[in-house]
């Protein structure tokens, strides 16, 4: 059983904006430390930044306009905190406590992603999907029943009947969707809106790595300021996530869809 959203569902368009805000930290410097959290919807986005870099304002509305649309923007940018930029300014440690877990994706999730991928691509609005064995369940904005069923005939469709969804519709917010993300390797923690020395990225990543080449269950424990992590240096899973978020295009492109791509 696996649930699937697309990139306009209002959560994975809070996600995108704050990987793209990451993205734009990524090009002042190598290693920013950045955490950004946003909340959306009904014209209005408010975008807290905690940054050891500057991210102008021009840039952000730019980030917000292109992804979401005509929003009233509350932006609001603070220093990170002086002792945990102290902590982190010889080496690079771990970010944060956590523990994380890798699993192998299955044929189920992975099947629910092609069909979700499929419909985004006759659809491009707000959307969301459950596969439950042979029990298809689709809602999507936007889209007639006798539209989806000519897609997938045997799929339960909108139940609710026709909708238009978005961010008119209903609100949304960073890390809130993370089962769509990572399936069964979710634990504690957000993946989006934070850069690579952040354990809830960095470690996500690697352990889902892991867990794909392995395809055995990978679980991992860290505190604040570990150097080493799995037998590794944490700079080498830091440049293992990094690898992976520059293949599929930078942040906002991973909140697209997640690890479960």
């Amino acid at each position: 059983m696996f649930e699937k959203v697309n990139p306009c569902h209002p959560d994975k368009v809070a996600d995108r904006i704050a990987g793209a805000v990451v993205d734009l930290a990524y090009k002042k410097t190598d290693n920013p430390r950045i955490a950004v959290e946003v909340l959306l919807g009904h014209g209005r986005c408010h975008i807290i930044v905690e940054s050891s870099v500057s991210i102008e304002t021009e840039a952000v509305l730019e980030v917000v306009g292109r992804i979401a649309g005509v929003m009233k923007v509350d932006y609001h940018l603070v220093s990170q905190d002086s002792i945990l930029a102290e902590n982190q300014s010889d080496t690079i440690r771990c970010g944060d406590n956590g523990i994380f877990k890798g699993m192998p994706v299955t044929a189920e999730q992975l099947e629910m992603t092609h069909i979700a991928k499929d419909l985004f691509r006759h659809f491009p609005t707000d959307g969301k999907y459950i596969l439950d064995g042979e029990r298809l369940i689709i809602c999507q904005s936007h889209a007639t029943n006798e539209e989806l069923h000519e897609l997938y005939p045997k799929a339960e469709v909108n139940p609710l009947g026709y909708w238009t969804g978005g961010l008119d519709v209903d609100s949304g917010a960073t890390n809130r969707k993370l089962g769509s993300d990572m399936a069964d390797s979710v634990t504690g923690g957000g993946l989006h809106g934070k850069d690579l020395s952040k354990a809830d990225v960095s470690v996500n990543i690697y352990a889902w790595l892991k867990a794909q080449v392995t395809g055995k269950p990978v679980e991992l424990s860290c505190a604040i300021g570990d150097t080493e992590i799995d037998g590794l240096p944490y700079a080498e899973i830091v440049e293992i996530a990094r690898s992976f978020i520059m293949d599929v295009g930078g942040f906002e492109k991973f909140a697209q869809w997640g690890l479960v791509r």
